[in-house]
């Protein structure tokens, strides 16, 4: 059949809309651009600001100080037991903003998607996405996709930003820790790191090991509320665990900070995976928990409070920031030694977040 009709003039085919994996066509800017846009994310992410589809979010806040994160995922497997990396964009960007004191307010999302990606794992992507955006409160008031070639992007990658609102009586910063302050955990370690780990290896345990992502925004508004300005600290242990976050607040307070092995929560499926691979828990990423050094006289306080809440369940105190050996991380081992606790050189477990 002609693409010319003399009475109609040029006529061009109408592309495909049924396609079920992402075409190097979805990133044109053309048809198949709105429509991916119509039908794979808008509905799932709908609110006032983002339903205006300008060039930027106009939104509203009322403080006249701002913390804004930003952060880009390229874990793999893109779903692993406990998540997949649309919670993990979400979750990770709002406990970046906590960390900081701040109250997270909006989030905007970017999406790379690789030519070949299904759309059914497109879907479930950002359906949890979204669904953690809601679960927290924070919408997702813009953001941008792009389409590359096969092999170029892993399935997707995804950056988000996030904006929040800070609180000038409650400033946690890792320079702040002070000499006496207990550090706590607000959970057990090592369960993101090796649980994305062991669904790469095909690893089977007895119990199945779930990340622990989440939102840590409420159990710090508990922190806020109950000892305020007594929290010195707040860090979230993601890329290079417990051992680096406390090394890099040690570094920046110049504080040495001891910690007692037998205090440290650790699943015993992650011991278990740790021993087998030859990995340290202490050095496996955590997306789901904090460490938070407090003020010793409201230390107590602060756990009552953390343990209140589901996801501080199992928070505990497991060292002391002490005036000896500043900038380093000493650990205090079951059989009554201490090492010392450095950060690593490279990262032992890549690509889980």
């Amino acid at each position: 059949m002609s693409l010319t009709d003399l009475s109609q003039g040029p006529i061009c085919p109408v592309p495909r809309s049924n396609y079920q994996q992402v075409q190097l066509g979805h990133g044109s800017g053309g048809k198949m651009s709105a429509a991916l846009l119509r039908e794979r994310f808008l509905p799932h992410f709908e609110n006032e600001a983002l339903a205006q589809l300008g060039d930027a979010a106009v939104v509203s806040v009322t403080s006249d100080r701002l913390a804004i994160s930003t952060d880009t995922f390229v874990v793999q497997p893109l779903e692993f037991p406990g998540g997949n990396i649309g919670t993990l964009a979400v979750h990770g960007t709002l406990n970046d903003l906590a960390m900081m004191g701040a109250r997270p307010r909006y989030l905007s999302a970017g999406f790379v998607l690789e030519e070949g990606l299904a759309f059914d794992v497109l879907d479930r992507i950002v359906a949890a996405m979204a669904r953690a955006a809601r679960e927290a409160g924070v919408p997702v008031v813009t953001g941008d996709t792009k389409v590359v070639e096969r092999g170029k992007a892993d399935g997707v990658f995804i950056n988000t930003t996030g904006v929040g609102e800070l609180d000038a009586a409650f400033l946690p910063a890792p320079k702040s820790a002070r000499v006496g302050d207990v550090v706590i955990v607000s959970g057990p370690i090592g369960r993101h790191g090796i649980a994305v780990m062991a669904v790469r290896e095909g690893l089977e345990f007895e119990v199945e090991l779930e990340s622990d992502s989440a939102n840590l925004a409420p159990l710090v508004e508990r922190l806020r509320e109950t000892v305020g300005s007594a929290v010195h600290v707040l860090r979230d242990p993601t890329r290079g665990g417990l051992a680096s976050a406390l090394n890099e607040i040690a570094a920046a307070a110049r504080v040495g900070i001891d910690l007692e092995e037998t205090a440290i929560p650790i699943p015993p499926p992650v011991t278990a995976a740790c021993e087998m691979l030859g990995f340290d828990p202490l050095y496996v990423a955590n997306e789901g928990i904090f460490v938070a050094l407090v003020d010793a006289s409201l230390a107590e306080q602060a756990l009552a409070a953390v343990r209140g809440h589901p996801l501080g369940a199992h928070a505990t105190a497991i060292g002391r920031v002490v005036s000896e050996h500043p900038g380093i991380v000493a650990l205090k081992t079951r059989i009554g030694g201490t090492r010392v606790v450095d950060m690593l050189p490279g990262d032992q477990l890549p690509r889980i977040c």
